[in-house]
C-alpha cells in the first residue's frame, strides 16, 4: 500500500491468468474530509498492506464506504466485503448481477445520481461505449473516478499504461496513456457513437487537466508532468483515429 497523497492511497494485487500471467489489480483508498474512508474497487489485500490498512482505518471499523466501478472486477467484491462489513457497498449493475447475495446499496455506479453523493470524488463515464458488451472479453468501458483534493485518477482498464513487469519496471519506461485495445469492440453500434466517444474524450482531457497521477489497474501508477494529462489523452485519442473512421463509415 503506497501512499500517493495526503488522503489517497493505493494497493496494487496480483490477478494471474492460467496461474501464470500475472497481469496485476488495484484498489485505491480515499480519506474523506469527515475523516472517513472510501475504498475504490476490491482486492483480497494479504499482508503486509493489510495490516496497514486495518491500522490506518482503525481495524476498518472507518471504512464506510465501498464502491467498484469497473462491472468486471468482482473476483474480490467478497473479500473487501469481508474486511469492512458494515460498510456501504456499491457496484455496476453487472456486480450486482454477479455477486447477488452481497449487500449491494440500490443505487448503481455507472448513474450519475448515485456519483453525486460522493462529495469528495469526481466520476466519468465513457460517451458512446456500452459499459458491458455481449463479449466478456470486451473491457474497455468503466466508470472513471478522480480524487478532487489530490487530482489523482483511478481508472481500469479504459486507460491503460504499459510498464515492463517486475524490477524492469523500475528501470525500463513506462508507456503514454492509451486507450483499452478493444475500444473498437465495445463503441454502441448506433450512428454518432464515435463522435461521442472522441467529444468526451476531449471534454475529460480540458476538465481533468491538472491530474498529477494515474492509478491502472493491470499496469502501473504513472506520474505525470505538469500538462501530460490533456497532452497523452489528446495522443490516446489520435491513436484509436483510425477505429472511430471504421466504426463512422459503419455505423455513420
Amino acid at each position: 500500500m503506497k501512499q500517493l497523497a495526503e488522503n489517497f492511497w493505493n494497493v496494487r494485487g496480483s490477478f494471474k491468468v492460467a496461474k501464470i500471467i500475472d497481469l496485476g489489480t488495484q484498489m485505491s483508498l480515499v480519506r474523506r474530509r469527515d475523516g472517513g474512508f472510501i475504498l475504490i474497487d476490491s482486492y483480497g489485500v494479504s499482508e503486509p498492506d493489510r495490516d496497514a490498512l486495518l491500522k490506518l482505518t482503525g481495524n476498518g471499523a472507518a471504512i464506510d464506504t465501498i464502491i467498484n466501478v469497473h462491472p468486471f472486477h468482482t473476483l474480490h467484491c467478497a473479500a473487501v466485503h469481508e474486511l469492512a462489513p458494515h460498510a456501504r457497498l456499491f457496484g455496476t449493475r453487472r456486480h450486482r448481477e454477479q455477486a447477488p447475495k452481497l449487500p449491494w446499496e440500490e443505487e448503481l455506479m455507472e448513474d450519475a445520481e448515485t456519483q453525486r453523493q460522493f462529495g469528495d470524488l469526481d466520476f466519468s463515464v465513457p460517451a458512446g461505449l456500452d459499459l458491458v458488451t455481449g463479449d466478456d472479453s470486451v473491457h474497455a468501458a468503466s466508470v472513471l473516478v478522480r480524487h478532487r483534493e489530490s487530482g489523482i485518477v483511478h481508472v481500469d482498464d479504459t486507460l491503460m499504461v504499459l510498464a515492463a513487469p517486475g524490477l524492469l519496471g523500475h528501470v525500463l519506461p513506462q508507456s503514454r496513456l492509451r486507450f483499452h485495445p478493444m475500444l473498437g469492440k465495445a463503441l454502441q453500434e448506433r450512428p454518432g457513437a464515435a463522435d461521442d466517444f472522441a467529444a468526451w474524450a476531449r471534454h475529460l482531457a480540458h476538465e481533468w487537466a491538472a491530474t498529477p497521477i494515474v492509478c491502472a489497474a493491470h499496469s502501473a501508477v504513472r506520474q505525470l508532468p505538469p500538462g501530460a494529462w490533456r497532452e497523452e489523452m489528446t495522443r490516446a485519442l489520435s491513436a484509436v483515429d483510425r477505429t472511430l473512421v471504421h466504426h463512422r463509415a459503419r455505423h455513420g
